[in-house]
């Protein structure tokens, strides 16, 4: 398994167009954190330049060991993780497309 350096750089010398992180936090507008009252549970709502918004969670199970901060952390990676597969889908289906009219007008 290669490290966490060594996967950075062979994304970073990827030829084709890629999902980044840069990509995904260009996208979020806004960014809101809930934490019913009565519970050690952090909500995060990311919401995306069209409108569409994902959620990530956090809990703990102790009161004890609850940091707002750091529930709102998870929340938010849980949140942001979620983007990844939403931006793959599309960054495919956009090759995709483009490749299909690419054929269409051999």
């Amino acid at each position: 398994m290669i490290t966490d350096q060594e996967r950075d750089v062979a994304l970073l010398n990827s030829p084709a167009e890629r999902v980044t992180k840069e990509r995904i936090g260009a996208i979020i507008i806004e960014t809101k954190f809930i934490q019913p009252e009565g519970t050690l549970l952090t909500l995060c709502i990311l919401t995306l330049r069209n409108g569409f918004t994902v959620t990530g969670e956090s809990a703990c199970a102790a009161p004890e060991n609850f940091n707002k901060e750091l529930g709102e952390k998870i929340a938010y990676d849980n949140a942001f993780n979620q983007i990844w597969k939403l931006e793959g889908y599309l960054l495919k289906e956009a090759i995709y497309l483009t490749g299909t009219k690419a054929q269409a007008a051999v």
